[in-house]
């Protein structure tokens, strides 16, 4: 079934094309590629999830190279297509690095190009793109680094949230209650060497749609929420990333609204179609039950994938099985950088 441009039922793993299997050389790049320990005492979960990716990849049959840093791809590596999960270096636009990187080198890669990436990892952007297209989003002010500070310039709200512009899994994230907590908060962000982004709170639950790419096209993977408990409570990256319990605060669990659903399916559509091609992403949106009202959040490319989280839990939903996920994006990526194997597919 195709539901506003994008199938949604009906979804199958791609696999790996022999030809390419046979001849191709896979560089994976993550900071955690060569874990094999429990949580990670400062990214916890995400240390589990690149590990997985690294031995779903070992057992796809193709050469495979393992790398932990941005050093591996500063001269050319021996290699021709490179899966890059590195994506926070640590340093301020760090999005955007190891697509550069293969860019300099003519080296394919998943994922989006590094404009692109940055037009999605910068919310304000993402927002400014999203208002263009009548996509409901929450009224926002920015303040970059070095640019005055005025919060009178942000939108009128009883609780604000303040986090920077640039980050995941709620890293940095802060909320405030009157202008001099503002201030605070936007100051501490900048402290944090990344410019702030201040919205209103948005009571409610947030609905993820991850979105993978099959037979060259986007297809949506089914539906899933973080219900909340109380849709007051503002989540942290301690608890995204499972370093404090947060199993009475809300619960990931399929989305099963049709009115709702179909609603984020349309505005999903039409933010997809500004990224691509991108390979994979997840779209987030923040739904108020007591009103009915929806609104973007952000957008995320090159987003996390592990088995636990909302892709692998959606991928399962969708007849998928982890490994299925993970060899369908790369697969995908690389049918659509190889005109020889995109012929093949079409002929099919």
């Amino acid at each position: 079934m195709v539901e506003d441009g994008m199938r949604t039922t009906d979804l199958a793993p791609t696999r790996l094309p022999d030809r390419l299997r046979e001849t191709q050389h896979l560089l994976f790049v993550a900071r955690h590629a060569r874990w094999t320990g429990a949580l990670h005492p400062e990214d916890g979960n995400h240390a589990l999830y690149h590990r997985e990716v690294r031995e779903i990849l070992e057992g796809l049959g193709i050469v495979l190279s393992i790398a932990d840093s941005y050093a591996a791809l500063f001269d050319a590596p021996d290699a021709d297509f490179v899966l890059p999960l590195l994506n926070r270096g640590g340093f301020f636009n760090s999005e955007m690095l190891l697509p550069l990187l293969c860019n300099r080198l003519g080296l394919p890669y998943v994922g989006a190009s590094p404009i692109v990436r940055g037009l999605s990892d910068d919310k304000h952007l993402t927002k400014l793109e999203a208002a263009a297209r009548g996509v409901p989003t929450a009224p926002w002010a920015l303040f970059r680094r070095g640019a005055p500070v005025d919060v009178a310039r942000c939108p009128p709200a009883r609780r604000w949230v303040v986090k920077p512009n640039n980050s995941s899994a709620s890293w940095g994230i802060r909320d405030a209650h009157d202008r001099a907590e503002l201030a605070q908060a936007i100051a501490e962000v900048q402290a944090l060497d990344h410019d702030a982004l201040v919205e209103p709170f948005l009571d409610g639950s947030d609905v993820e749609v991850p979105v993978i790419t099959l037979d060259g096209a986007p297809a949506m993977l089914p539906m899933m929420i973080f219900e909340q408990a109380d849709p007051t409570h503002l989540r942290t990256y301690q608890e995204k990333r499972d370093l404090v319990d947060r199993s009475a605060k809300y619960s990931l669990r399929l989305f099963d609204d049709p009115e709702l659903a179909a609603r984020i399916a349309d505005h999903t559509w039409q933010m997809a179609e500004i990224f691509r091609p991108f390979d994979y992403g997840r779209f987030e949106f923040r739904v108020d039950f007591a009103t009915g009202e929806v609104r973007l959040l952000e957008v995320n490319l090159n987003c996390n994938l592990w088995s636990e989280k909302v892709f692998g839990r959606a991928a399962v939903a969708a007849g998928f099985t982890q490994a299925d996920l993970i060899e369908t994006i790369v697969a995908e990526s690389m049918i659509r950088q190889s005109p020889a194997a995109a012929v093949q597919r079409d002929a099919a």
